[in-house]
């Protein structure tokens, strides 16, 4: 009970910036009770500042928590919503970014002629949409540690009324990225499309581990901004949307994908998505790493 008192008393109104340490804060202050108190999410979001980003990231580390919970928590933000306008100098008509994305994403998975494919963080399903309406491939999952997302994901593909013969080839579940789950094994392909931006540095470490150290799909394609091509966006001050943890160069990109590399054992080729700048380079860094040896390990 003292725990908990002293707890509540470190929730009043702060007068400073909410930074990432307030998660270890509270993590570390309310380990041991806050998963079963009746106001978990309210007292988390509060002490929080109402930081979605924060909010989650801190239910992430404390997984015990539930589904229930994620309910309770903003919606899901849309990545499409904040990162895919196109810069002010540019005045024609073009395709949005997240769907040039998209279909970078399917034209590299077909180059590579992969038949079952895992989309890990798959946000409102627009991906796994498109990849179930070809019929090439063959197994199709969907993933995302928000419940809300997932829903929104049926709702696009009418997953009430979808035939049996489409259902049969579509999987979707609720997962963290960062904890290992028997059920990410088995893919040709593993996609992480503009997600691992979302992750608290501190925590890819344990993504790499989950996704190239644990699954090992064949093929693993990561998307992310570049943060270099921000200058031509008007009025973009900071990041591109406010969930994100981190915005890479594409030399810091590079880096962190020849670690990971490195230590899992994967070779990768890099991708412009979207107009490439001679200057600042695409708006949208792709990876493509494969698995190097190909076959089952």
């Amino acid at each position: 009970m003292t725990s908990t008192c002293c707890f509540r008393c470190s929730t009043t109104p702060k007068h400073y910036w909410v930074a990432s340490d307030e998660v270890d804060k509270l993590i570390r202050a309310g380990a041991s009770w806050l998963a079963e108190h009746p106001d978990r999410a309210l007292i988390t979001d509060r002490y929080l500042r109402h930081q979605s980003a924060l909010t989650r990231s801190a239910f992430e580390r404390l997984t015990e928590l539930g589904d229930d919970i994620e309910e309770q928590l903003a919606p899901p933000v849309d990545e499409e919503s904040e990162t895919d306008t196109v810069p002010a100098a540019d005045t024609a008509v073009t395709t949005p970014l997240n769907v040039l994305r998209r279909d970078a994403v399917l034209g590299v998975l077909g180059e590579l002629d992969v038949r079952r494919v895992i989309d890990l963080g798959c946000g409102s399903g627009q991906l796994v949409s498109a990849l179930l309406d070809d019929p090439g491939f063959t197994e199709i999952v969907g993933v995302d540690v928000s419940t809300r997302a997932l829903t929104l994901t049926a709702r696009r593909l009418r997953l009430d009324r979808m035939p049996e013969w489409r259902r049969e080839r579509l999987q979707l579940f609720q997962a963290a990225l960062t904890h290992t789950d028997r059920r990410f094994a088995g893919y040709d392909a593993a996609v992480l499309m503009e997600v691992i931006e979302h992750i608290d540095p501190p925590r890819l470490t344990a993504l790499e581990q989950v996704v190239f150290g644990t699954a090992r799909p064949g093929h693993v394609l990561v998307t992310t901004p570049n943060a270099e091509y921000n200058v031509r966006y008007a009025d973009l001050h900071g990041r591109r949307h406010r969930d994100h943890r981190f915005e890479w160069s594409r030399p810091e990109f590079r880096s962190w994908a020849a670690a990971v590399c490195d230590v899992h054992g994967y070779s990768v080729d890099f991708r412009p998505v979207g107009d490439d700048d001679l200057e600042v380079g695409s708006p949208t860094q792709m990876a493509v790493f494969t698995r190097v040896g190909g076959g089952d390990d």
